[in-house]
């Protein structure tokens, strides 16, 4: 079973080292590594350039974000699963991706996810928050449950048959994604319980209270869109679950 791997980045000099190398030290062997630069003007192309022996695809160009940068990356891709991996973020062992074929292999699942951990932006060892998943039902999306987005892995075939990423939702793009596959279209998926990426604290939606209205906005308007039943609730139970990850 062939994996893609889709990084995409923009001017990220800083960490996205880490996030190749802990890609490269996985121990699955049938890992198709995919890297997309939006045209950094920082370090970050000349640093790619130094795997780019071991990457299946490179590519610098300008793009219109984030989730366009993905859909060029999923385009690319010629893996039966397809898994994203943030530019700041890292799998959080050498055994994550032979784990996650072991589960798609063993359910026949159309999706997998797992556990996910925050952790300091200079000092990944401090854990900030902790993101527990579990297994759900289709409804449970209706009640603000969804999986860690940098953890779920989806066959290829779903974005050939259910789209890639709408634009027109923001940084909410992954969230209606999820709902679109997951509650709309019922695919079947399975609970990896086991720590997958740590994940440094930040994010395009929590820069500013500005962008956090913006990020509630585009977050109704997916659920509106994919028909949950009672979406302000669903709205609420989604934020009211992330009070727990601190504790």
């Amino acid at each position: 079973m062939k994996i893609s791997i889709i990084t995409v980045v923009y001017n990220g000099e800083q960490h996205v080292r880490d996030c190749i190398e802990s890609v490269l030290s996985q121990t699955y062997s049938n890992i198709e590594y995919i890297l997309i630069d939006g045209d950094s003007t920082d370090g970050t192309y000349r640093i790619a350039q130094e795997y780019k022996n071991r990457l299946a695809v490179l590519l610098s160009e300008p793009d219109k974000g984030m989730y366009d940068a993905l859909n060029k990356g999923i385009s690319l891709a010629t893996g039966e699963v397809i898994g994203i991996l943030n530019a700041d973020d890292m799998l959080a062992d050498k055994q994550v991706v032979s784990e996650i074929a072991k589960k798609l292999q063993s359910t026949n699942a159309d999706a997998v996810y797992g556990d996910l951990n925050y952790v300091a932006p200079e000092n990944i060892a401090r854990i900030l928050r902790k993101w527990r998943s579990s297994k759900a039902k289709p409804v449970d999306l209706a009640l603000g449950w969804m999986p860690a987005h940098p953890t779920l892995y989806l066959k290829a075939e779903l974005f050939k048959r259910l789209g890639g990423y709408q634009l027109n939702y923001g940084s909410a793009a992954d969230y209606e994604l999820m709902l679109r596959f997951l509650y709309k279209n019922r695919i079947t998926s399975a609970h990896l319980p086991m720590l997958m990426v740590n994940m440094r604290n930040g994010g395009m939606s929590n820069q500013s209270l500005k962008h956090r209205y913006a990020a509630m906005k585009n977050d109704y308007a997916a659920l509106k869109h994919n028909q949950i039943p009672l979406p302000l609730l669903a709205l609420l139970l989604k934020k009211l679950r992330k009070i727990r990850q601190f504790f």
